[in-house]
């Protein structure tokens, strides 16, 4: 399943014909908790900067542990930068790194939703963009590999009904010209 599901994200629509992303399936004990640790303390010295108590320290790391180490399927998304142009101007690499970056959400969605065919439920984590060393030396990631979104996936709980998300109104999130 985990080989589908990243093969249906790699159909995502990416930058001249590339696919700047990879994935890491973070399957071991051993490798979660490597992961659980490069990330709690990386957070920590964040939290202990901004003066936060010491229990809500212990909560706030307790909890994030746990959503490494529990979940069924837990893969780290990756973005790459292969096949990227090397424009000339700071404007133009920004931009193309823009590009690819943004190729990663199609492929998250693309993940996401195929696991939802399968009967899973997923979950988004942004914390490794906030962390990205540790977690490259921690996971031993490949050169060029930036830690992006961690993608936690397992079966929902009998009776779990995700909590309903506020209506919209479309004209807040778009005009038309």
């Amino acid at each position: 399943m985990v080989e589908d599901l990243i093969a249906l994200a790699c159909r995502a629509p990416a930058p001249h014909h590339t696919r700047p992303w990879r994935f890491v399936h973070v399957a071991s004990p051993e490798a979660r908790e490597r992961l659980a640790d490069a990330m709690a303390d990386a957070w920590r010295a964040v939290l202990e900067a901004e003066d936060r108590p010491v229990q809500e320290i212990a909560r706030l790391l307790e909890g994030s542990r746990g959503q490494i180490e529990e979940p069924a399927l837990l893969l780290l998304s990756c973005v790459v930068l292969d096949g990227a142009k090397t424009w000339p101007d700071e404007a133009r690499r920004q931009g193309e790194r823009d590009m690819f970056v943004q190729s990663l959400g199609g492929a998250l969605q693309n993940l996401l939703l195929a696991a939802v065919e399968r009967g899973l439920a997923g979950y988004l984590k942004g914390a490794p963009l906030f962390c990205q060393e540790p977690i490259r030396e921690a996971l031993r990631l490949p050169e060029g590999w930036e830690p992006a979104f961690l993608v936690q996936l397992g079966y929902a709980a009998e009776g779990f009904d995700p909590p309903p998300r506020k209506a919209i109104d479309v004209a807040e999130f778009m005009v038309e010209r």
